[in-house]
């Protein structure tokens, strides 16, 4: 079908008043171009839309069936004409951007805060989970963009790109005023008293990998928390933690330690459709996203020693 919006209105207007020079006059068209317009539409549907009588026009059924759906075609084509002016100056809109745990209470938070200060009517819409899973929802379009989390090279989905964004190291935190040192080797750590992620996490996956590697077995005091658990739990005293880098960012109850021997990163990246184009309230997001990263590892600042950006394209 080859429908189109001035044929709906056309078709709308006679279907409305019953009378083809009625319509033309309230469509300002002359009554052949109206007569043109619906006889298209007609031909391109495979259907008679009108009766056409000496005292108007009156619908028939396939007329009938059409009617409401040209009717919520025509609101939709101006919902959307009049959602995209107020866009032009990001007035309103929605974004759903996805990030896993670590992500959301450290480099998100920021970016948020940074664009829900300049762009207040845009509805943000966050989605948390593991980066093969928001992975997933970027791909089935459920999100506009995602923060994820690789190590080394990882494939993506056709019709998706990854961008690095920084190089962040793995640290290892425990409560203000502990006797942790400011270096542990993964030997150390494995004899201290650890809160453990939950499984899920792919932070667990990545030190359990490592230990395994080294022949070690971690001593494990809590196990199984979420990331806020985790940090509360370190803050009393229960244990040491393996979190990224710029989780520590203003929590002034926590002390962090380098890890060597060897050290972990991870690499956080910003996942997008390149297949579609962004819309103006995405496009803003990311580039919210690009200054928040430069900003939080530009020379001088508390992470530059332990995290690195990544140049991008």
């Amino acid at each position: 079908m080859r429908m189109k919006l001035d044929q709906l209105r056309s078709f709308e207007a006679l279907a409305r008043v019953g009378h083809f020079t009625r319509a033309a006059e309230q469509l300002y068209l002359a009554q052949p171009s109206l007569s043109r317009q619906i006889a298209a539409l007609e031909a391109d549907l495979g259907a008679v839309l009108f009766h056409r009588e000496p005292s108007g026009a009156t619908l028939t059924n396939a007329g009938e069936l059409l009617l409401p759906i040209a009717r919520r075609m025509l609101a939709d084509a101006q919902t959307a004409r009049e959602q995209l002016d107020e866009l032009a100056g990001l007035r309103r809109g929605r974004v759903r951007l996805g990030a896993p745990p670590t992500l959301c209470v450290s480099l998100l938070a920021d970016v948020l805060a940074a664009f829900r200060s300049a762009h207040p009517g845009v509805e943000l819409h966050v989605m948390e989970g593991g980066s093969r899973f928001l992975m997933d929802a970027l791909n089935e379009s459920a999100l506009d963009l995602a923060l994820v989390v690789t190590r080394g090279v990882e494939p993506t989905a056709a019709g998706t790109e990854l961008i690095p964004l920084l190089s962040e190291e793995l640290v290892v935190v425990s409560a203000a005023g502990s006797a942790t040192p400011d270096e542990l080797a993964l030997e150390e750590l494995a004899r201290l008293p650890q809160v453990a992620f939950n499984r899920s996490y792919e932070l667990r996956v990545a030190t359990d990998a490592a230990f395994a590697g080294r022949g070690l077995t971690p001593t494990i005091a809590v196990e199984g928390a979420e990331m806020d658990a985790v940090l509360r739990f370190v803050e009393r005293g229960l244990g040491v933690a393996v979190v990224p880098a710029m989780v520590v960012i203003d929590r002034p109850a926590l002390h962090s330690a380098r890890l060597v021997k060897p050290s972990l990163t991870r690499t956080v990246n910003l996942a997008r459709r390149n297949n579609v184009g962004p819309s103006a309230a995405a496009a803003a997001m990311q580039q919210f996203v690009f200054d928040t990263v430069d900003r939080l590892v530009a020379p001088g600042t508390d992470l530059a020693r332990r995290v690195a950006s990544t140049p991008r394209n």
